[in-house]
């Protein structure tokens, strides 16, 4: 997601920056190529053309145009402006009792997986979620949210066969309620292909019988030019308090993050980036910016990896690196720690330059095919690669699905990573350990 827009806008004022001196023709040239990025991204044209009319109004200011490097100027400003058209600073959830949530869109945007996934973010943040099944439209809804709520092991109220109405529906999950120990309620609702006026009616009336804390609006962020119609409508009818955006994993342009928040002064409050249950995470402006910038986004790259890597097998890791023990199991303890991170793209991603490098990609086959090579082998062989003669390859091999000559190159490279591991920890013990005289080893003492 963003990459397409990403890259033109890093090349743009990459061009930028390389001008010692930057003109009022310049600014203008270079905006005029931002502008048809942000089109081509089905980022609405009204507003692409105030965003650009805001950038430029500060861009041509005198401190900037005279600053020693305006280039850079210029970058911070288009920064600070797409953090705003985002939504400024992130937006948290209002769960004041009796925190219902009501959760909206158009079928097909993913908001029954949402309603489940925020449930699981609501539990892993210490709340006691309840989910509450009214959509009483689409086929076999009701039975997909139950199997996500077991899934996640969330309490879930499903209607009785047969029951058509909304609000009776609502009713009997609220007396439900009071018998759980929740203190969340989550109501995932009935959507139609396209709005229409029977979809508004009996959400109007849902909300106006539950009052809810939240109305979230789930919307698909390959929706494209359609986001801002959606967005409006479902605004106007409801007063949404929020937005949650769907498949930023895929390779949508985009545009409905930038559009949705701006046409509807509405926060971005979720997004969702994959299928899994745990690809749900509250939407932070300023680093998706910054994303989009090439800038990196080291802060979500830190939670992630607290929240998914175990401290203590990390260190045991680390020590087995270092003193030169660190064997194939250990490798795949690395790979399961590097999956629970995301797809390695992502991660990538999120480090400051890694989007600027052009045809650069992971492998993920490739890491599959050493996983399966590593599983084939014995315990005995992956604690004692010595062990590993022509006779063990060709059996590893036909187990994994790949060729002698991929296992023979497998075992070389990791006997040089433990070479540079035993280098690596005789320089740091050299330099860490107190001579005997004062200073480094072979230095005159003072």
């Amino acid at each position: 997601m963003f990459s397409q827009l990403g890259d033109k806008l890093q090349d743009i004022f990459k061009d930028l920056r390389g001008h010692g001196v930057i003109t009022e023709a310049n600014v203008t040239d270079a905006l005029r190529e931002v502008r048809m990025a942000l089109l081509e991204a089905d980022v609405d044209f009204t507003v692409s053309k105030n965003f650009i009319a805001r950038i430029k109004e500060k861009a041509l200011g005198e401190d900037v145009l005279r600053s020693v490097t305006p280039g850079q100027q210029i970058v911070k400003i288009f920064h600070d402006e797409l953090t705003t058209l985002l939504g400024g600073d992130q937006s948290s959830l209002n769960l004041d009792k009796p925190a219902r949530i009501l959760v909206v869109g158009l079928n097909g945007a993913g908001k029954t997986t949402s309603s489940a996934k925020l449930a699981k973010y609501l539990k892993k943040q210490g709340r006691a979620p309840l989910l509450i099944a009214c959509d009483l439209h689409r086929p076999a809804a009701v039975e997909q949210l139950a199997t996500l709520a077991a899934q996640i092991e969330v309490p879930i109220f499903t209607p009785p066969p047969g029951l058509k109405d909304v609000k009776e529906c609502a009713r009997l999950a609220l007396e439900w309620a009071q018998t759980q120990n929740g203190n969340v309620q989550i109501f995932d609702t009935a959507g139609r292909q396209e709005i229409d006026q029977a979809l508004i009616e009996e959400i109007k009336d849902l909300k106006a019988f539950l009052q809810p804390g939240e109305v979230l609006l789930v919307a698909d962020a390959a929706t494209g030019q359609q986001a801002v119609s959606v967005a409006t409508h479902f605004n106007d009818a409801l007063q949404i308090t929020g937005i949650v955006l769907t498949k930023l994993d895929g390779d949508a342009r985009g545009g409905a993050a930038l559009s949705m928040r701006e046409v509807t002064k509405r926060p971005i409050k979720f997004a969702g980036a994959g299928e899994k249950m745990d690809a749900f995470e509250p939407f932070y402006p300023e680093r998706l910016a910054g994303r989009i910038l090439g800038m990196g986004d080291v802060l979500s790259l830190v939670e992630r990896a607290a929240e998914a890597i175990n401290e203590e097998e990390a260190a045991r890791i680390e020590h087995k690196m270092r003193t030169s023990t660190f064997d194939f199991n250990d490798m795949l303890e690395q790979f399961k720690m590097m999956r629970r991170l995301g797809p390695l793209e992502n991660i990538l991603g999120m480090l400051p330059g890694m989007s600027n490098m052009k045809g650069f990609s992971v492998d993920e086959k490739r890491l599959k095919r050493i996983e399966a090579m590593v599983l084939s082998m014995t315990n005995q062989e992956r604690t004692r690669p010595d062990v590993l003669n022509a006779r063990r390859r060709q059996r590893i091999a036909r187990g994994s699905g790949t060729s002698v000559t991929e296992v023979n190159d497998l075992i070389q490279q990791f006997g040089q990573m433990k070479k540079l591991m035993k280098n690596a920890g005789k320089f740091k013990k050299m330099m860490m350990a107190p001579p005997r005289g004062a200073g480094f080893p072979g230095l005159p003492r003072r």
